[in-house]
């Protein structure tokens, strides 16, 4: 398990949180949209996820119930599929009554920086299910095609 335990206001990770394209106020010491969340760091600060579970009745998209990976940023040399299955198994850990529509992300193919945008999701497992309405890239995991729940490490010392 390469992921530690942080908060939606940990300081070591706002700079990659301020680099994800996503990010609305870059510099604001929040950086994970309001409700229930997980963030996860690793120890060198070089990677950044954040599982939201939005309450149903407040999603606008069609997986309302799903976890959604808000964010995530890999800016050192780990696997990124291999940190998305961890991000996925410490999700489990921390609610283990999964949604039925398990866990969703969202890829805006015209900011990602990759000839094959998703690639990274698809080798951990997830299935590209098809656009937002906002023209997002959609890419899903469903309960029975998850990992066994692991715990990440403790909060990493500043």
């Amino acid at each position: 398990m390469n992921w530690h335990l942080s908060n939606r206001f940990d300081p070591r990770a706002l700079p990659l949180a301020d680099r994800h394209y996503n990010r609305q106020k870059p510099g604001t010491p929040q950086f994970v949209p309001p409700g229930r969340c997980l963030v996860l760091l690793t120890e060198d600060a070089g990677a950044l996820w954040v599982t939201s579970w939005p309450f149903a009745e407040y999603t606008k998209h069609a997986w309302a119930g799903a976890w959604v990976n808000s964010l995530f940023r890999r800016e050192s040399g780990h696997l990124a599929s291999e940190l998305i299955l961890q991000a996925v198994a410490a999700t489990m850990w921390r609610w283990p009554d999964i949604p039925e529509l398990g866990m969703i992300t969202f890829v805006n193919a015209a900011k990602v920086e990759s000839e094959n945008p998703g690639y990274c999701y698809e080798m951990a497992g997830f299935k590209r299910v098809g656009f937002s309405r906002g023209g997002l890239l959609t890419y899903q995991m469903l309960p029975d095609e998850m990992p066994e729940p692991e715990a990440p490490m403790a909060q990493a010392l500043v």
